[in-house]
């Protein structure tokens, strides 16, 4: 398996009309906060709210039409399951959706407003077992979060367009939790961009990425315990790992206490309602991570399904 540029812009047409070319976003507060020209893609004003419907929508679409027909089955926290059954809902594919049973409440719900079945598992279930066995009974196609060409293709588009529409970038950040988002984000822009240095952002909690890139083997992180739900995989997947060593120079992480900072930064400031998840990349180039000033950055917000509920109570918190 691999991806190329090509793959990336064969599913920027497919996905075409479907899925929104969300804007290029500034802010001088955050230039002058940082030094840099700062361009963010705001994915959270996606369809679905998030980058994930990019992926799904291109891997459901090229399905063959049997297996249209018998439906597919996802495992996911919430993004991709949004995505899946949303996907499948405009394509006319019933979608069986594996979640956890602690699912934020406004990712369940809108999974099932679209549509799809879903069955929930445990905290110690293991739910790709559980999504391939349900595939098994049912004919179901499993389609991946992350790990499979299709998907990172997908996901790519997001800054195809963002470089498309910005120009050049000398640093891109990327959020990572099972990778699909870095490794297609970083396809595109060494081929648009060849220059910049793709760095992906993983929470303190589940720097798996961060341990894989640094050893040279896929390494895991068992459960992860971190606000951001959407990086909660153990592992980065075989395809992911293989397109981040070739195309990806580093990797940052950050605390949830950081990502709570920036979120709501986001959230007063730019008035973007941003997840933990999708708040990242932003966190680590507002927490200053690493050095900014005088470079063109692009900063990609991955989502903005987030439980208003539990984010006042944080709110209240920290006053």
């Amino acid at each position: 398996m691999d991806v190329n540029f090509g793959d990336v812009a064969a599913a920027h047409e497919r996905i075409r009309g479907v899925v929104h070319r969300t804007p290029v976003l500034t802010s001088a507060t955050v230039n002058a906060r940082t030094g840099a020209r700062v361009f963010f893609k705001p994915e959270n004003l996606q369809r679905m709210g998030a980058f994930k419907i990019r992926g799904a929508y291109n891997a459901l679409a090229q399905l063959p039409a049997d297996a249209k027909k018998r439906g597919v089955v996802a495992f996911s926290s919430g993004n991709h399951a949004q995505a899946v059954a949303l996907s499948g809902n405009l394509l006319g594919i019933p979608a069986t959706i594996v979640m956890p049973e602690d699912a934020p409440r406004v990712k369940l719900d809108a999974t099932r407003g679209y549509g799809a079945e879903i069955i929930p598992y445990k905290e110690n279930q293991d739910r790709e077992q559980l999504a391939r066995q349900i595939s098994v009974e049912r004919g179901l196609t499993v389609i991946p979060p992350f790990d499979h060409p299709h998907i990172v293709a997908g996901q790519g588009t997001a800054a195809k367009e963002l470089i498309e529409d910005a120009g050049p970038l000398d640093l891109l950040l990327v959020p990572c939790g099972g990778g699909g988002l870095l490794s297609g984000c970083a396809v595109a822009a060494k081929h648009l961009a060849p220059g910049c240095r793709v760095i992906g952002v993983e929470p303190a909690a589940g720097d798996d990425g961060l341990r894989s890139f640094r050893s040279g083997r896929i390494e895991t992180v068992s459960r992860p315990r971190t606000i951001a739900d959407g990086a909660r995989t153990p592992s980065l997947g075989r395809l992911t790992f293989a397109l981040i060593r070739r195309h990806v120079n580093d990797f940052i992480t950050v605390t949830d206490e950081e990502l709570l900072e920036t979120m709501f930064f986001l959230w007063e400031r730019m008035k973007l309602l941003v997840e933990p998840t999708g708040t990242l990349a932003a966190c680590a180039l507002l927490q200053g991570k690493l050095e900014a000033a005088g470079r063109r950055v692009g900063v990609v917000l991955s989502g903005g399904n987030v439980d208003l509920a539990w984010a006042a109570e944080q709110r209240l918190r920290r006053r």
